[in-house]
Order: C-alpha cells, then sequence, then structure tokens
C-alpha cells in the first residue's frame, strides 16, 4: 500500500485524511460550492505537501491506491430545501393522499413538488399513451419542473411508458427533462416508501452529479488509474457509476459512526452517541455494544425509504447556521451560510450572525490560530452582525447577546440528540467536526451526559471512519411462498448479478466474500430476525421471508488502539484567554495545546483545549483527561 485518500466534503470546510505506511496525515480546506471539484483538488494538494513535501496534487495522485469521498451536499440540499424542482406523472388518483400522509410529508413534498402532478390514464394501445404521456410531461416542464418521476402502480406499464418516453425524448436532445422511474428505482411493494425513494434520490442526485463527473475527468487529467470511490450511508463503497444519490444521503456521519465504533471498541465503552457538527447540520448516531444502529427501511428525514440506510439524524444546526430574532426569540437555522459567504468573521462577505462570530468574541477561539492559522478571523466583523442583527432588536448590550446565543446554540444541539440518551448514565458522547469540541461539553450538559469522548482527529474524524469501508454490495429478494427450485434460480441469478458488480468494481468474485443470509421481515418493512440458510425459519402473519446475498471485497483500514485514561499528572497550559463566563464576567482561562500533553495529563474546566484543527471547550465543573492516543476524555462533576 502506497497511500489511502479518505474526503468527507462538508458545507463550509472539506477535510482530507490521507493513510500510508508513514502514519496519517490530515488537513481541511474551504468548500467551495460554485466549484465542488475545485475544494477537492485544493484539498488534495494541500495534503501533498504534508505527504511528500511537494505542493502538487500530481505528486500524491500517483502514489495513491485508493480515494473514497462522502458528500453532505445532499443532506445539506433536503435540510436547506436547495434542488431542482419536481414533476410527478402517475396513473394514481388518490397519489397526493397516498403521498402526504403526515404533516412532515405533507411540508416535504409541498416543497419539493407541490402542484406538479399529473394523472394519466394508462391505455393499452400506444398511440394514446403516446400522446398522453407527452402532453402530461409538457405541461409539467411549463408548471416548471426540472425533473421527472414516472410513478405508474402496474411495473408493466411503467416499462412500457418508459419505452414511449425514451423515444419521444431521447437523452440527446437539448430539450430531454431527466427521468426516474420508480419501479425500476426501488422494487418496493410498499407504495409509499417506493414512491418517497424516487422522489428524495432525483432531488439529491444534481448535486452530486455535477460534481463527481467534474471531479473524475480532472483525475483522468492526473493520469490517475484507480477509480474515484464514492462512500455510502451503509458504509461501503462504490465507483462514481455505481453509485446512487439517496445511499450517500448522510454518508460523511457513516464515516464518523465507523470511526466511532473503532473508539467504542479501543475504549470498551457500552454506548456511544456521537455528534457530528458541521458548518450546516449536527449529526447523530448510535453505536450500541459495538453495533452501528441501522434500519432496513432507512429513513430520511423521518420519511421510510425502501434501502437500508444507518439511522443518522440530521439537524439543521451547525457552526454556520444562521442565528436571527423572530418574535422576540431567538432562532438557530436551519439556513446556514456555508463557505460562501461564511461567517462573517471569514470576511468573505457574511452579513449574519453565526455561532462561529459568538465563539470568536466569548475568546474561545483565537483569530490567529483558526484553522492552524491558515485563516485569520476578523472579530470586529463579527461583532458587528451580532449588534445589528440580535443586540439591537433584543436591546440587550453585546455580552448579554453573546450568552443567549451560545445557550440557544448548546439547546439545539442537545435536542438533536436528548432523547437517545441512556437513563442508566451509561452513556459517552463523541464529539466531532468542526464545531462539535466546542459545543460537546454544554449540550451534554443540557441532555444530561456526563462523559464526553473528543478524538484527536475530531477535526477530520468522519473522514478518518471513511477508510473502514469495502467495496460491497447486497441483493435481496422475497421467497415466502416459492418452492426450493424457484429460490434455487433466485440464488444462481443473485451469483450472476455479483459477479458482474463485482467485474465493474475491477474484482474477481473469488476475491470477494459472500455471506448468505434468511430474514424474518415484518409487514413495515423493518427486520424481525435474521437467520443462516440452513436454519429453519418460521414465520407469524404477516412475516416475509428475504433472501439475502451480501458480497463484499475488502479493501485496507486502519487499526486503532487506545487504552482509557488514568489522572496521573497536571497538563501543561501555553497561554491564556480572557472568556466571558455565564456570570457576565471576563476571566483569565489556560489554553492547552493537545499535542503537547504527555498520556493521563489531566486538568479541569474552566479550560480551552486546542486540537488539531479544533478548539474544545472545557466548562467549570468538567476534568479532562489525555489518552494515549492524544484523545480527550471529559467528565462533568458538577
Amino acid at each position: 500500500m502506497d497511500y489511502l485518500i479518505n474526503i468527507d466534503n462538508g458545507g463550509t470546510l472539506t477535510d482530507i485524511c490521507v493513510a500510508g505506511k508513514e502514519g496519517l496525515f490530515y488537513t481541511k480546506t474551504l468548500t467551495t460550492p460554485a466549484d465542488l471539484s475545485e475544494c477537492f483538488f485544493t484539498g488534495i494538494t494541500k495534503a501533498a505537501e504534508k505527504v511528500t513535501g511537494e505542493s502538487t496534487a500530481s505528486a500524491l495522485l500517483q502514489k495513491t491506491d485508493l480515494i473514497r469521498y462522502s458528500s453532505t451536499q445532499g443532506t445539506n440540499a433536503l435540510v436547506e430545501r436547495k434542488g431542482p424542482s419536481i414533476g410527478i406523472v402517475t396513473d394514481e388518483p388518490d397519489f397526493m393522499e397516498q403521498i402526504r400522509y403526515d404533516d412532515a410529508t405533507s411540508s416535504l413534498f409541498d416543497e419539493l413538488v407541490g402542484s406538479r402532478v399529473s394523472v394519466i390514464d394508462t391505455v393499452d394501445g400506444d398511440d394514446e399513451m403516446d400522446a398522453t404521456l407527452v402532453q402530461a410531461v409538457n405541461s409539467l416542464t411549463t408548471a416548471g419542473a426540472e425533473r421527472l418521476v414516472v410513478a405508474i402502480s402496474d411495473p408493466e406499464h411503467e416499462k412500457k411508458l418508459k419505452r414511449i418516453f425514451l423515444k419521444r425524448f431521447p437523452r440527446h436532445l437539448l430539450g430531454s427533462v431527466p427521468v426516474l422511474f420508480s419501479w425500476e428505482f426501488a422494487a418496493d411493494s410498499l407504495r409509499t416508501r417506493r414512491l418517497w425513494s424516487a422522489i428524495l434520490n432525483t432531488f439529491l442526485h444534481p448535486t452530486l452529479e455535477r460534481f463527481l463527473y467534474s471531479a473524475e475527468h480532472r483525475l483522468r487529467a492526473h493520469k490517475v488509474k484507480n477509480p474515484l470511490l464514492i462512500y455510502r450511508n451503509d458504509g461501503a463503497s462504490s465507483r462514481v457509476a455505481k453509485s446512487v444519490a439517496l445511499k450517500t444521503y448522510s454518508s460523511g456521519p457513516r464515516g464518523g459512526l465507523e470511526g466511532t465504533r473503532a473508539l467504542a471498541s479501543a475504549y470498551d465503552i457500552p454506548h456511544v452517541l456521537m455528534i457530528d457538527v458541521g458548518g450546516t447540520t449536527t449529526d447523530v448516531g448510535s453505536v450500541e455494544d459495538l453495533q452501528i444502529a441501522t434500519d432496513r427501511k432507512g429513513r430520511v428525514n423521518g420519511i421510510p425509504t425502501s434501502f437500508e440506510l444507518s439511522d443518522v439524524q440530521s439537524k439543521g444546526v451547525g457552526g454556520s447556521s444562521i442565528f436571527r430574532v423572530v418574535d422576540g426569540e431567538i432562532t438557530v437555522g436551519p439556513e446556514s451560510v456555508g463557505a460562501a459567504p461564511g461567517p462573517a468573521c471569514f470576511g468573505f462577505g457574511g452579513t449574519e450572525a453565526t455561532i462561529t462570530d459568538v465563539n470568536l468574541l466569548l475568546g474561545i477561539l483565537d483569530p490567529e490560530t483558526y484553522l492552524n492559522g491558515e485563516l485569520r478571523l476578523d472579530p470586529e466583523r463579527s461583532q458587528q452582525v451580532i449588534q445589528k442583527n440580535i443586540a439591537d432588536p433584543l436591546d440587550i448590550d453585546i455580552d448579554q447577546a453573546l450568552l443567549r446565543l451560545e445557550q440557544a446554540h448548546s439547546e439545539k444541539i442537545a435536542e438533536a440528540f436528548s432523547s437517545q440518551v441512556r437513563t442508566d448514565g451509561t452513556t459517552t458522547l463523541a464529539a466531532f467536526g468542526g464545531g462539535g469540541p466546542m459545543s460537546a461539553c454544554h449540550a451534554a450538559r443540557v441532555a444530561g451526559v456526563n462523559q464526553v469522548l473528543i478524538p484527536r482527529l475530531a477535526a477530520v474524524f468522519s473522514a478518518y471512519g471513511i477508510s473502514f469501508s469495502d467495496i460491497a454490495q447486497s441483493y435481496e429478494a422475497e421467497i415466502t411462498e416459492l418452492g426450493s427450485s424457484e429460490v434455487d434460480t433466485i440464488h444462481t441469478d443473485f451469483l450472476d448479478q455479483a459477479e458482474r458488480y463485482m467485474f465493474q468494481e475491477g474484482y474477481a468474485i473469488d476475491e470477494c466474500d459472500l455471506v448468505w443470509s434468511i430474514i424474518v421481515e415484518n409487514e413495515d418493512g423493518s427486520e424481525h430476525s435474521r437467520h443462516d440458510l440452513d436454519e429453519s425459519v418460521a414465520l407469524e402473519s404477516g412475516q416475509r421471508k428475504i433472501l439475502r446475498l451480501d458480497a463484499r471485497h475488502s479493501l485496507p483500514h486502519p487499526a486503532l488502539t487506545a487504552t482509557l485514561p488514568v489522572a496521573e499528572g497536571a497538563a501543561e497550559s501555553s497561554a491564556s484567554r480572557s472568556v466571558l463566563t455565564a456570570d457576565g464576567e471576563r476571566k483569565s482561562t489556560p489554553v492547552y495545546v493537545l499535542e503537547d500533553q504527555a498520556p493521563n495529563a489531566a486538568g479541569v474546566g474552566p479550560a480551552i483545549v486546542e486540537g488539531p484543527f479544533f478548539t474544545a471547550r472545557v466548562p467549570e465543573q468538567w476534568e479532562f483527561v489525555v489518552s494515549d492516543t492524544n484523545d480527550l476524555i471529559l467528565t462533568d462533576h458538577a
């Protein structure tokens, strides 16, 4: 192995983690939303300088075995509702009632689709169906639909419509509108799941498509032979051409979950809640007894889909979320300033208040050392926007505004994970992302968690977690009432599909691990139990029997070993900062550089710990101890 590059693209910052024989190298760069391939290559160039000493991307790319990439762009687009207008072609008159079955689905459908629904009659005559389809498509595009979903009740009728559509609107025409056929995308008998899967995928697709093919084109210009791999929400990776947009939803946080599982194993922690606080969202996931919480029919914004996804909840609050005053109250997010223009203190023209501006004025952030000194922050700009947007509307002074903003942000972060906290006190909060270490302790105290773990790689932890992924694909079919010969046919077909898939990924089937299982599924699509093929399986009323094949080709992974620290000596501070405290006074607060501390070194709050590309805040009555791998374990003694 030479080098493995893992990249996690966020709304504000893009993280790069490179693994090689010499160890781990990592860096960050500002995300460039207008052209994501720009920050992709800027990040690789910065990493190349750390790894090879040469400030050219080619110097590192020519020595790289794999590039694995994840993006929160789709997640952020859905949180902020920034995506294409979607039109629906269906033959079901009650379609709107099916798809809008509660407040959450009604609200999301209204924002993504609205009234752009055309109900058609599926008739047997090709000429009549041709005319009907053309009229429906023209009416939807006239109404502003940029992408279409065809959702017909009968899969055979939908196939016929597809043939007509491709004949009447061939893809090479400039006027062609991208279309997704629901049965082809997800052969799910539960229509609401199938339809929502198609709608969500259609909404997420363009954001990823534009960047990924641009990045592949630029990689070829660098004569990179190995493919760009896209990291998925199920913890596996695949080539760009083999990836589904919906499976990339919250893929970055899944990387964080894989890293969290490695931490839970290393430190022998039974229950870890991860919070990945990025620029736009806080992503929450759970690792219990070393198992990552997943759903067979995963949810996006609380809406069930037809795909297995890790159970990650994305809340619209992060380091770049906008603070506003609405009816005399402070609101946080979900709208974000992103990387452009970014928080006001970045100096790129931002005019909105964010928690990054708040932490700068509180004294937690040093304007000279932010992002390891790569971006100087401007406190005057932060003061201007907070005074204008928060302090003046509330008729309070700037210090009161800062404390109220900090409290509102902590409560919003805590709200994202508090429902998953164990009542027996055995939950540990693993906090990472650019904003996690700054917010974790305050949010943990609000939620009743008394132990926080901040990994040394907190600033790039999701990118690090991506390195635990393999090339994998799964295949499923219902076999509830099938005979043995029919099951054998499906078994053979799955093997053929897996062989073709792995060949397209560049691997022979005999280089892969194949795991067969029988899943007993409840009516709602949730997993009831899983069995080996030779086990006898009894079904209860309403349950289904599913045959499943998991095919996996293992890729190189890092090894993580660590020991829970015991406070044996005092940590050494290197400086101090004047920090505004809850009582409204500014007090001198010691600053500790994480990399300078010995294993088992300890300290108490109030304190600030500066890690690589992150700042951790240790409030009063919290104690921190440094592990032998330079992770921080913090305990609340309040």
